[in-house]
């Protein structure tokens, strides 16, 4: 079997490239840069638009897993954030697509976010596939874009499509926020954070989400269906916290501040979204993923949590 990758030196695509069996496939790698594999193919291309040419006949591909992306961005200063996700996230993608389906491609597994979903769930009324989308920045507007034109090429052409999203990936090598709060946790700080213990949310380890793309790749209840991913154990922000504090044999110290006085001192900074992620809840319902798949995490949250700590630690 071939496989074209895209987004292969990223933190989901590197742990990607080292997972699938190379005796049983044939790697092709698309992107502009990357170490070079002895045992892979690559497609330099200049960046993913509705311009990037593939050449995907000549290669043969059986499916594509669409990994790359213009991630979210905090803080965006572009002149116009949206079209410029839109360029990359949605044009790149249906462009790379229709190029699969045109050269024969017979499943495109495409890595959405769970942000096409919206930014917070009521606690316990978590989000299912099926859900009215509400995208609420550029970044999930564009993948809900994407989403939207996938399917429109999967009815035209006969080329089975597969959607994951996901919500927050960790494992070794996570960057931004939750590599930040490994690093407060690691250092013994008390940190305002430990009465933030009613709300709920799901994480998925990088590890439990690649399982689940290589099960998407010729599982054939997965054609044309979307699911959800999580390690299927919603933790609150205290708990979260408390679980890096053992991961990481660091004191926990967690200062138990009500999470009303949390968001208030949030919004009067004038940051109300950072009282929402540490204080409300976005969770996911993955029982169509379990059973359509026969699928469920391979990894314990602890497990993977510790082995996030000992990557940080080094």
């Amino acid at each position: 079997m071939k496989i074209l990758l895209t987004g292969s030196t990223g933190f989901m695509g590197k742990v990607l490239v080292q997972s699938l069996d190379k005796d049983r496939i044939e790697l092709i790698l698309a992107g502009r840069d990357g170490e070079k594999k002895s045992d892979c193919h690559y497609i330099y291309i200049n960046s993913f638009d509705s311009d990037s040419q593939f050449d995907l006949r000549s290669h043969k591909c059986d499916v594509a897993i669409h990994c790359a992306a213009r991630v979210h961005v905090m803080n965006d200063s572009s002149a116009n954030p949206l079209e410029e996700f839109r360029e990359v996230n949605t044009y790149g993608t249906l462009n790379l697509a229709q190029q699969a389906a045109d050269a024969g491609v017979k499943r495109f597994i495409f890595i959405s976010s769970i942000k096409v979903n919206g930014e917070s769930t009521e606690l316990g009324v978590p989000f299912k596939p099926d859900d009215t989308f509400m995208p609420t920045d550029p970044y999930g507007l564009s993948k809900y874009e994407a989403e939207v034109g996938l399917r429109r090429i999967a009815t035209d052409t006969g080329m089975e499509v597969v959607i994951i999203r996901p919500p927050l990936v960790y494992g070794p090598g996570v960057k931004a926020n939750f590599a930040s709060m490994m690093k407060w946790v690691n250092k013994g700080l008390p940190l305002p954070l430990g009465g933030i213990k009613d709300n709920k949310r799901s994480l998925v380890s990088v590890d439990n989400l690649v399982d689940l793309i290589t099960t998407c790749i010729d599982h054939p209840n997965a054609a044309n269906q979307t699911f959800l991913v999580s390690d299927d154990e919603d933790v609150s922000t205290s708990q979260l916290l408390s679980n890096m504090a053992i991961a990481l044999e660091a004191p926990n110290r967690l200062l138990p501040v009500p999470s009303s006085w949390f968001t208030f001192a949030a919004r009067l900074i004038g940051k109300p979204a950072i009282s929402q992620r540490l204080c409300g809840s976005l969770q996911v319902d993955i029982s169509k993923t379990k059973e359509l798949l026969n699928w469920t995490p391979p990894y314990s949250a602890a497990e993977c949590m510790k082995k996030t700590a000992d990557a940080f630690l080094k």
